[in-house]
């Protein structure tokens, strides 16, 4: 493997800062590490899709695709791939504000890499639309420098850089059927030693129509006089693992498939990262596996290097140089133990800046919402609907990942709809859970008052309809209420196939937090655009004035049913 250079004093040093002053986090519904020595799969059961990750000293660093969520292409950090925490984000802003006004459903970060290089962590994604990105930062927690287009191109995506010791530099790539008009390809071209431009034209390497269809997700490394790219192929739910290698880094490249499901129902085993131990005697590698409204969850996988040269990832019980994927295994072994820790969810509002797990559809305003950690609340103000008047397109809706297959998600929530001596209009807040199907569970003020509400709308992305499922008025709907979501996961997962990962989400209230009443109807949740489902807050009104009502969130909870 080619490793990273030896770091700097004050770089590891700074490492070290940003993690021990970390909070730890440990979720109640979900954690791989069991606590013996052993894990279990996936190590972050949350839509992490695309993951690369990078070692640097003893600390590991993974970033994921972001699309169009905001803030973009987040940053976790772990001592032993096991235990992830958030540590923050590369993109606070989409730079082309007009084009993120509102949402653009599954368009921009796809497929990043991060890399470490002279000092400095490098990220490169490929926009499908607009080409090849790249921002660096000396600090893996921030702050990034702003994004720099490296290549102008449609249908490049899954970019990956790679410097080698004669001090060139290239990026290994893959195609967007949908804007490329060509997939099932890899392509190379070589960019300037300092990352910000390209040199020369792109090239085809790899033509995978034949054996290795819809391969993408190019990672590229260099072992020994060996240059490799893994590339996942055959379709996100039902593909398989590949790796490409040659003496040169334009090729001609041999294949060998090195993973796939097997037996198992780890579906769709493949792109991700291959990391080492710091004392280089241990390999890994991290992938996703498609859960459908789940989103893509993380595996982490030992990997053997073979006398032959090529690796296998899992573990090849038959012997014949293909590994499947581990649901438990032994933990890597690098050089300590350490303390459980988890991906954030649930949030107090005690800070003057919203928690790391927390995602905007589109660019944030600042006229959206105030963290006013005196009173430690969120506060969120409402904000007018798009013009399809749909909470599907609303970019203010407050999100993050599912955590676990089942959860339960509380607030804490007082409304506070504009009303003085005349109605202004409809204003709804509450809890949501969002997908191309959705459902809510929230307040409204309406002429005569405020309601309790439980909606649902379904193929949101093809225009469906909300429709309200129930609505009790309320005596006074200012005064504090508990709102619950809970998620269930109803499937059947079936091996060999891409799987049943169906799952329904309910909606209760309380008035006291001890009592909670069942709502309207269960949702049948569904995915997003290339993402899985997500759950959270929104709070919007359906006419312009000059000031607008708001939701006070007193505190965001995810525990066990």
């Amino acid at each position: 493997m080619k490793t990273s250079p030896r770091l700097p004093l004050l770089i590891g040093a700074l490492a070290s800062v940003l993690t021990a002053g970390a909070t730890t986090y440990v979720s109640e519904v979900w954690s791989p590490d069991l606590g013996n020595g052993k894990y279990k799969n996936p190590v972050i059961d949350a839509d992490y899709s695309d993951p690369d990750v990078v070692r640097v000293g003893d600390d590991y660093y993974m970033t994921a695709s972001s699309f169009s969520d905001i803030p973009g292409l987040p940053i976790l950090h772990s001592k032993d791939l096991v235990n992830w925490t958030i540590i923050g984000h590369a993109i606070a802003e989409m730079p082309d504000y007009a084009k993120f006004a509102t949402p653009n459903h599954g368009n921009a970060v796809w497929a990043p890499a991060i890399r470490y290089h002279n000092g400095e962590f490098y990220i490169y994604y490929g926009d499908p639309d607009l080409g090849i990105f790249m921002t660096k930062a000396k600090n893996p927690a921030g702050p990034w420098e702003p994004l720099t287009l490296v290549h102008a191109a449609k249908g490049i995506i899954d970019t990956c850089p790679f410097w080698d010791e004669d001090g060139r530099a290239y990026i290994a790539h893959g195609y967007a059927g949908s804007r490329a008009g060509v997939k099932s390809i890899i392509g190379m071209i070589e960019m300037t030693p300092d990352g910000k431009s390209t040199i020369g034209q792109d090239r085809m390497i790899y033509d995978g129509h034949i054996d290795n269809p819809t391969i993408e997700g190019a990672k590229m490394y260099k072992r020994g006089d060996w240059y490799y790219i893994f590339s996942p192929a055959g379709g996100v739910a039902t593909g398989w693992q590949e790796v490409l290698r040659s003496k040169s880094p334009w090729g001609p490249y041999e294949v060998r498939n090195v993973m796939e499901q097997g037996d198992t129902d780890i579906n769709g085993p493949h792109q991700g990262a291959w990391v080492d131990t710091p004392d280089g005697n241990e390999h890994w590698f991290l992938h996703f596996q498609d859960k459908g409204p789940y989103g893509r969850v993380v595996h982490l996988q030992p990997m053997t290097w073979l006398e032959n040269g090529w690796p296998v990832i899992g573990v090849d019980p038959d012997g014949d140089e293909r590994g499947i994927p581990v649901t438990t295994y032994r933990k890597p072994n690098v050089g300590g133990t350490y303390a459980k820790e988890t991906p954030q969810e649930s949030d107090e509002f005690d800070s003057t800046e919203l928690g790391l797990q927390w995602q905007w559809k589109d660019n944030p305003s600042a006229l959206w919402y105030f963290c006013d950690a005196n009173a430690g609340k969120l506060r969120l103000f409402s904000h007018v609907l798009p013009e399809s008047k749909q909470l599907y397109d609303s970019p203010n809706m407050l999100l993050q990942k599912f955590p676990a297959r089942d959860f339960t998600a509380t607030a804490l929530v007082q409304f506070h709809p504009r009303r003085d001596d005349k109605f202004y209009g409809v204003e709804r807040a509450g809890i949501c859970v969002m997908g191309y199907n959705y459902g809510t569970i929230g307040l409204e003020s309406r002429a005569d008052g405020i309601y309790l509400t439980q909606t649902e709308c379904y193929k949101a992305n093809k225009k469906g309809v909300e429709k309200e499922v129930e609505a009790i008025k309320l005596t006074n709907g200012t005064e504090p209420i508990y709102l619950r979501m809970n998620l269930k996961y109803t499937g059947k997962p079936k091996p060999r196939e891409k799987g049943d990962y169906s799952a329904e989400a309910s909606f209760l209230y309380s008035t006291d937090g001890k009592k909670f009443i069942p709502m309207g109807k269960p949702v049948k949740v569904d995915v997003g655009h290339w993402i899985g489902s997500k759950f959270g807050l929104y709070c919007t009104r359906d006419f312009v004035s000059n000031d607008s009502g708001w939701m006070d969130i007193d505190w965001f909870r995810v525990t066990k049913k």
